[in-house]
């Protein structure tokens, strides 16, 4: 089941699997966890398909040793996953030991099979507290994070070298503030400006907190979800369409990271709706702009714009309601994504063209496909290994042409709570019965256990 023809992996090129908490973990009241966002979100009538919860996800939280030992039997090289804000804190500020104490053991497990271990600080699971306050349209919820970072990095930072702050701000702030339908379901757009600056300006400042509660050789980044955007036709509106929509999804998010500015034409657009000199404060472009010692790049699925009337239903994100998305061509995964590997390889090139020095790894990749057992209940997914074989190899091309790209993670390990989906969407690579908890690899997880095992195998060679 080896890929063909063999994989061209760059030397000391990291091959890992991704989770987050939220999804994974259950166990959303034990040990003094306080509730997040997406407990309270999915609590409410509609907002996420079936009714589905997070409650008991992949009970992880029960499960730790059984799912370390799946990543021993992958034979990943690294494993990033998420800390839960509401385990360590529960009301975003008391310190809640036993939190600290399932990370301890989280971390331990790894470094003792010998698995890398790169840890998100949050991956949207807010405190439900923090967000009563106000969340991330509040400055106050910068300095909160920062706090959290430093008990975490000086709690777990003698043994996790390397740390990304958040896990797709875009999300964060147009999914959750915006469009509102993600945590915490709010549809305002001045909250949500203020959002994409707060998140911009928590991970500046935890960036500084983090490397001095770490000490030397401690490396900090970020993960974001850019995509390349492709207009839907080459009439001028669509055009436009698509560079206004390039602004919000990629340039709002890495023009203050690595140049220190916002883009003029994304700042113009805002104008109208916010007042943004009292949002901005003088030193803030700064702070945002700290070093970054690893740029993640979660890629699914390029973006096709096309211009459209104003109304309701536009792109998530303040001021584009004039602007819609369309289906990208065939093939698709189950949730209705193109599959096109040739953009992730655009993509690379393009960050690397317009952003150059920093160094890159593709943090999450993977599609929901149909995974229907077969008579002996073996997963077959060969759609799942086409994608995650095609996409390794964009990710090893771009390497070759000069992109410092230093890994591959797929998106997922387990089948897990897919956010305001639900259930029912399956990226894992392992089954995982909703009934009993049962963990069953799919025909993708031995797919990459003898991709992994071929790469080392050659290297020895």
């Amino acid at each position: 089941m080896a890929p063909h023809p063999p994989l061209a992996l760059p030397e000391g090129f990291t091959l890992g699997v991704a989770t987050s908490s939220f999804q994974i973990e259950g166990a959303v009241a034990e040990d003094g966890r306080g509730p997040s966002i997406w407990d309270t979100f999915a609590r409410t009538p509609g907002a996420v398909v079936g009714g589905d919860t997070g409650d008991v996800a992949c009970d992880h939280y029960h499960r730790l040793e059984e799912d370390l030992d799946l990543l021993v039997w992958l034979g990943v090289d690294s494993y990033r996953f998420s800390i839960a804000w509401p385990r360590v804190q529960p009301d975003g500020r008391s310190l809640e030991p036993r939190g600290l104490d399932f990370y301890d053991r989280l971390v331990d497990g790894l470094l003792e099979r010998g698995i890398h271990p790169l840890a998100t600080l949050y991956h949207w699971d807010l405190p439900q507290r923090l967000e009563d306050d106000g969340g991330w349209s509040e400055r106050a919820t910068v300095e909160r994070f920062v706090s959290y970072s430093e008990v975490v990095a000086g709690r777990l930072g003698d043994r996790v070298r390397d740390w990304s702050t958040l896990n797709e701000p875009w999300c964060a702030a147009f999914l959750g503030y915006d469009a509102g339908i993600h945590a915490p379901g709010v549809r305002d757009p001045a909250r949500a400006i203020a959002a994409v600056h707060h998140l911009l300006l928590a991970h500046g400042e935890a960036s500084r907190a983090i490397r001095a509660a770490g000490g030397p050789g401690t490396n900090v980044g970020i993960v974001l979800n850019p995509a390349p955007i492709r207009p839907a036709s080459d009439d001028e509106a669509d055009l436009a369409a698509a560079r206004r929509a390039d602004g919000l999804r990629n340039r709002v998010w890495l023009d203050p990271l690595v140049h220190g500015r916002y883009p003029d034409d994304v700042l113009a657009a805002w104008e109208p709706l916010t007042d943004l000199g009292a949002l901005h404060r003088d030193d803030d472009l700064a702070a945002i702009a700290a070093p970054i010692d690893l740029l993640g790049i979660n890629y699914y699925n390029p973006v096709v714009v096309t211009a459209r009337p104003a109304g309701d239903g536009g792109l998530p994100g303040p001021g584009q309601d004039h602007l819609a998305e369309v289906p990208g061509p065939a093939p698709h995964t189950t949730l209705g994504w193109s599959i096109d590997a040739t953009g992730l390889e655009e993509l690379l090139l393009r960050l690397h063209r317009d952003y150059p020095g920093v160094t890159m790894a593709v943090t999450e990749n993977g599609g929901a496909f149909p995974d229907a057992p077969g008579p002996n209940g073996r997963i077959d997914d060969t759609d799942r290994i086409a994608y995650l074989d095609a996409h390794l190899r964009a990710a090893t091309r771009a390497a070759a042409a000069g992109v410092d790209v230093r890994g591959y993670y797929v998106w997922t390990l387990l089948d897990n709570f897919e956010w305001a989906e639900g259930y029912a969407p399956t990226f894992g690579i392992v089954h995982v019965d909703r009934a009993t908890q049962v963990r069953t690899p799919k025909a993708s997880a031995d797919w990459y256990r003898e991709a992994i095992a071929g790469r080392r195998g050659a290297a020895a060679s």
